[in-house]
């Protein structure tokens, strides 16, 4: 039978700790609520196992994946590759990594990993029998796709469809709340996986710490009466909270009790199960990193746009070019986990919306739901669409290095990946 267990450590960083996500080195200051790393451990009984790891910051490098799973793997035996590490995209947390002018923090990340391997120990041991079930229900008022086309053919992001030169929305949202849910075989719901593509949104106090949305979703889940809940981020990359093309703006709490909401609402309609399939596959691939122009280099590609200080850009330019001529590709890792009638997808980037889309598209004999920023990061992944309409996405950076073919090399071996799964 299956079995399921929880548990979660706090990982707030103290005061002082600097932060990453604002595009510019700031310290914090203050806490407005504290971040987690949550996670669950899935074991079918029949050998298959597989455990998610939910951590309140803005990504995850590759090398702390690896870190991570293999701490765990040597304290408990636990097979490594079947771990997934999914960063909420918190833009309020520490500096878990180096972005632009901020530094990563590394004795916060080793604290980090030392908690996260002996909360581990505790899901192992929490272990209960369980039964899992899928629901999802779609709500379009959540999230809008910030960017905006102009009339000339370029993007805005978060532009504003007032102006005058503005046309359309370049693309969609992925409406879905998708919900994985797991019961006790007495009936009791025990926890839930929230799968959701939205952007945390940078906090009006850019000195505070907060885990956004996804903990305001998760604490009113478990005042709910839930063992636990995680969020799992979706393809995010062009998608931002509320809606100003209406008027409509949400803060994260409004959002993460919306969220919390429409979760409930799902777990309405999910029919359980205790015969549940658990197994893993992955693959690491190489892609191409972009060779950009003179233009692109020196900002002057029509299009760029730069927000809160353009001459960061420029400071960073002289490294990322060097890197980019030293290492023309870069590996990503793609992990899929079957969790019963329900596929986890992993891709290690801020993945746009239509891809997300896509991979559900193409994989229809399960219900599979993209998990962005895990596994490591690779910076903005946009469509080709995009790249031709320029926008901060685009815009050559440390965060956006990976050259327009990257986006459907990713899809495409996801999909292949997730296929080969046996249903």
């Amino acid at each position: 039978m299956l079995k399921v267990g929880f548990a979660n450590v706090d990982i707030t960083p103290p005061l002082g700790t600097h932060k990453v996500g604002s595009l510019k080195d700031v310290v914090i200051q203050k806490i407005l609520d504290p971040l987690f790393a949550r996670i669950a451990v899935f074991d079918d009984g029949q050998g298959g196992q597989a455990a998610i790891l939910q951590l309140d910051t803005l990504s995850i490098r590759w090398t702390t994946t690896d870190h991570i799973r293999d701490a765990i793997s040597r304290a408990y035996g636990f097979p490594a590759l079947n771990i997934m590490v999914a960063a909420t995209h918190n833009h309020a947390g520490p500096a878990i990594a180096t972005v632009g002018d901020v530094k990563r923090d590394d004795q916060y990340i080793d604290t980090l990993v030392a908690k996260v391997v002996k909360a581990f120990g505790k899901a192992l041991k929490g272990l209960k029998p369980a039964r899992l079930g899928f629901a999802r229900c779609n709500d379009l008022s959540l999230t809008h796709n910030r960017r905006v086309v102009l009339r000339d053919g370029t993007v805005r992001t978060h532009g504003d469809l007032s102006d005058p030169n503005a046309s359309h929305v370049e693309g969609p949202v992925d409406p879905e709340v998708g919900v994985l849910a797991i019961r006790s075989p007495k009936g009791k719901t025990r926890g839930v996986l929230v799968n959701f593509a939205c952007k945390p949104a940078e906090p009006s106090d850019l000195e505070a710490a907060s885990g956004d949305f996804p903990e305001a979703m998760i604490s009113t889940l478990l005042e709910q009466g839930m063992e636990e809940a995680l969020f799992l981020n979706g393809a995010c990359g062009n998608v931002s909270p509320g809606n100003p093309y209406l008027g409509k703006k949400l803060s994260a709490t409004d959002l993460g009790k919306a969220l919390a909401a429409d979760a409930a609402k799902a777990l309405k309609s999910v029919k359980y199960s205790d015969d549940v399939t658990v197994s893993c596959t992955s693959i690491v691939i190489e892609l191409p990193v972009r060779k950009p122009t003179p233009g692109e280099a020196k900002g002057r590609k029509k299009g760029m746009q730069c927000f809160i200080e353009p001459a960061c850009y420029d400071r960073q330019m002289p490294a990322l070019l060097e890197r980019l001529g030293k290492e023309p590709y870069q590996p990503a890792e793609i992990q899929a986990i079957r969790l019963g009638p329900v596929t986890l997808v992993s891709i290690p980037a801020e993945y746009f919306t239509e891809y997300g889309l896509y991979i559900k598209l193409q994989t229809p004999k399960t219900n599979t739901l993209v998990v962005s920023c895990a596994n490591g990061m690779l910076g903005y992944i946009p469509t080709e669409l995009a790249f031709r309409h320029g926008g901060y996405e685009t815009t050559l950076s440390p965060f956006s290095r990976m050259a327009p073919p990257a986006g459907k090399l990713l899809a495409e071996n996801a999909i292949t990946l997730i296929n080969a799964l046996q249903f």
